[in-house]
């Protein structure tokens, strides 16, 4: 059981001021993201543009539009994993179900709030603005800082309530009875903290590790509950949280961040003079030290934004095959779909340890960077 000191009620605070730090990084790198479907949507209306031009007739021009109602993969796959400015529901002949989500814009002409319905899935233009291929561009060209309230952010907000209620239903468990043998979400909850308390912070850190607690908690079940929301296929969940290299790019500068932060003098002293080496060669030795301080936030940057991203990628590309091998008419239609049904339903099964594993990878990495910060010297030890 737990002592007072490792109380869950602890860690609520850092959990949801960690979460409105990626939030806010979120909101104002979100573009980042949709630069890359932007890419992939070019792609697709050059091959559109191409098709057109040899079409002479209103047979072509049929065939023309027949071709662009067949499935595009790599426009399905992108749209899915990409942030958008709505939460898409279902496609039902030529009419989209989705939820509108609030478009916040700062601009010279002050601030605009208004649903994402407004722009009628990019048909048309409001106040100046429009979307082209899911992103917002001002018709006048003018610089505005977007600060919507996208579908990742929505899925975050939605993982950090869920996060919220569960940690403290089981903070009022211990409050009520800390004897008690947990049940329910609380057997659940607990042996996870345990394992990252004994089997993560203590042998990373060593005897300072109680400080740290608290923040690898809070990334481990941030990056856990985003990764498990990411393999539900409907509302609230499949968002691509933790697959926008914005939102792992914050978590890792918060790690970057803390571990600098308590890097004793033995850590400074191994980058700026490091042990054994001549004098003369700390010229070339420091630089390649600083790189390696730097490479640590970018490591975890892209390990779970490429991780998550690939299964996503995966699953979609193999679910495509469905359609592409339907559309060929090669009569391998029935097998194709048996084995890209059972692929997919394997690489969910396998997703579910993945998405474990990535908020774990993470987590430990994280604690050994901080091991690495407040090491103290052998020699001080021994004295």
């Amino acid at each position: 059981m737990f002592s007072n000191k490792y109380k869950i009620t602890k860690y609520l605070i850092p959990a949801f001021l960690v979460v409105l730090y990626v939030t806010y990084a979120g909101l104002k790198l979100a573009n980042a993201q949709h630069e890359v479907h932007t890419d992939s949507a070019a792609i697709n209306a050059s091959s559109e543009i191409v098709a057109t031009a040899h079409g002479e007739a209103s047979h072509e021009g049929a065939t023309e539009e027949h071709k662009t109602e067949k499935v595009d993969a790599g426009k399905l796959i992108m749209e899915h994993i990409a942030d958008a400015y709505d939460w898409h529901i279902a496609t039902i002949g030529h009419t989209h179900v989705s939820i509108p989500l609030p478009v916040i814009i700062k601009d010279n002409n002050g601030l605009h709030v208004f649903l994402s319905n407004k722009f009628h899935h990019g048909h048309e233009a409001y106040e100046g603005y429009e979307l082209k291929e899911g992103k917002l561009v001002n018709l006048a060209g003018a610089e505005f800082l977007d600060l919507s309230i996208t579908k990742n952010v929505f899925a975050m907000f939605v993982a950090v309530i869920v996060l919220l209620i569960i940690m403290l239903s089981i903070a009022g468990s211990y409050k009520s009875n800390a004897l008690r043998a947990p049940k329910g979400i609380q057997s659940f909850v607990e042996p996870l903290i345990i394992f990252i308390r004994d089997e993560v912070a203590k042998p990373s850190i060593g005897k300072q590790y109680n400080r740290f607690m608290p923040f690898l908690l809070t990334i481990f079940f941030f990056i856990f509950i985003n990764n498990m929301f990411g393999l539900i296929p409907i509302f609230p969940g499949g968002a691509n949280v933790t697959g926008n290299i914005a939102v792992t790019m914050v978590l890792a500068a918060f790690t970057f961040v803390i571990t600098l932060i308590n890097g004793n003098k033995n850590y400074w002293a191994h980058i700026f003079m490091p042990p054994g080496v001549p004098g003369w060669l700390l010229p070339l030795m420091i630089p390649i030290e600083i790189i390696g301080v730097l490479n640590k936030p970018i490591v975890l940057t892209i390990r779970l934004f490429a991780n998550i991203t690939a299964g996503h990628i995966i699953i979609l590309g193999f679910f495509s095959l469905i359609f592409i091998f339907a559309e060929m008419n090669t009569g391998l239609g029935f097998g194709v779909s048996a084995f890209s049904v059972a692929f997919t339903t394997f690489m969910s099964f396998l997703e579910l340890l993945v998405a474990f594993l990535q908020a774990y990878v993470f987590t430990l990495l994280s604690a050994i960077y901080f091991g690495s910060a407040v090491e103290e010297h052998h020699h001080e030890e021994h004295h």
